[in-house]
């Protein structure tokens, strides 16, 4: 029987202690291979495979995140999906280019319009704001330790995506309502996502999200114990390179059950200019013979200090 795949494991307390070098090579692997991970609560007490531990969000806050929006989709979202065309045309085995999903986008910085949702209420509002505001502290402290692993300066991506006003964070609120015909429409089709680092805050019962990996699909287990789970987009890949890929995802639709997730977006400003960190090229421009040369004194040391060196080489610089 084929063993299945398990999702990295990342203990971030480790981060400040002897195991910090191990820690984070098993988050560069995690970026660089799987380009998702999975995060719990400091309070958390179990722990399994598909799981990593200390992203530091309190545990009760994102319990009524959970239950704020779940109520505000039942009493303000719920009747109107259902009455939509899209419903109604797969009740007659039509299909369609949709998604089986009723959503809301709220964003959070550089300015807010949290009080512009329809019928959200105060109670909502200040709870997702204080949510918001540690997960993007997180979110912060992510990005480092990538620049970290990629050999960049810590603030680069932070830098790199921000505009005028600095990096956007944003949510996309969503339900994945039961559907009767499964078989026939996806929750969300196949996509990678266009920003830069995705923390997902999901259901804790009903399943549904699928990662790509080598081939095949990965299914990720619904979020228990307030798990965050963490993929990277488009923006990360083209910074890195190519390093860490943004990876294709898909949400199958449930025949039982209503899915809730919560996807916060730490993105580039729109007016950000993004192109391949200069650390990441490769070197270009060199006359090969400049190369044979160099690698004749180096051929038995590190290809990465010899690329270094031919880099400084197209750029004029003495070596």
């Amino acid at each position: 029987m084929e063993k299945e795949m398990e999702i990295p494991v990342i203990d971030f307390s480790e981060l400040d202690g002897e195991n910090r070098t191990k820690t984070m090579s098993l988050l560069d692997h995690a970026c660089d291979k799987w380009g998702f991970f999975m995060c719990i609560p400091l309070n958390a007490i179990e722990l399994t495979n598909f799981q990593v531990d200390n992203h530091g969000i309190d545990k009760e806050l994102m319990d009524k995140v959970k239950k704020l929006i779940n109520s505000h989709y039942e009493e303000h979202l719920k009747e109107k999906f259902y009455q939509s065309e899209m419903v109604k045309a797969l009740s007659e085995g039509k299909t369609s280019d949709a998604d089986w999903e009723s959503t809301f986008f709220v964003w959070h910085k550089p300015t807010s319009n949290i009080s512009k949702v329809p019928n959200i209420s105060d109670e909502l509002i200040k709870t997702m704001d204080e949510y918001v505001s540690q997960l993007h502290k997180f979110a912060e402290r992510l990005s480092k330790l990538m620049c970290e692993n990629l050999g960049l300066p810590q603030e680069h991506i932070m830098n790199a995506f921000s505009g005028l006003e600095g990096p956007v964070f944003g949510t996309k609120v969503a339900k994945y309502p039961e559907c009767p015909r499964p078989e026939l429409i996806r929750g969300l089709r196949e996509h990678t996502d266009a920003g830069g680092i995705i923390l997902l805050l999901q259901d804790d019962q009903v399943p549904g999200l699928e990662f790509l990996k080598d081939g095949k699909w990965v299914p990720v287990p619904p979020s228990k114990n307030n798990t965050i789970f963490v993929n990277t987009g488009d923006q990360v890949e083209i910074l890195s390179n190519g390093k860490y890929k943004s990876v294709v995802h898909r949400v199958m639709t449930m025949k039982q059950g209503s899915r809730l997730s919560i996807a916060t977006f730490y993105n580039p400003a729109g007016d950000a200019i993004i192109s391949p960190a200069q650390e990441m090229l490769y070197p270009s421009g060199y006359r090969f013979q400049d190369y044979l040369k160099l690698y004749s004194t180096t051929k038995f040391g590190d290809k990465g200090s010899r690329f270094h060196t031919t880099k400084k080489m197209e750029n004029g610089d003495s070596v």
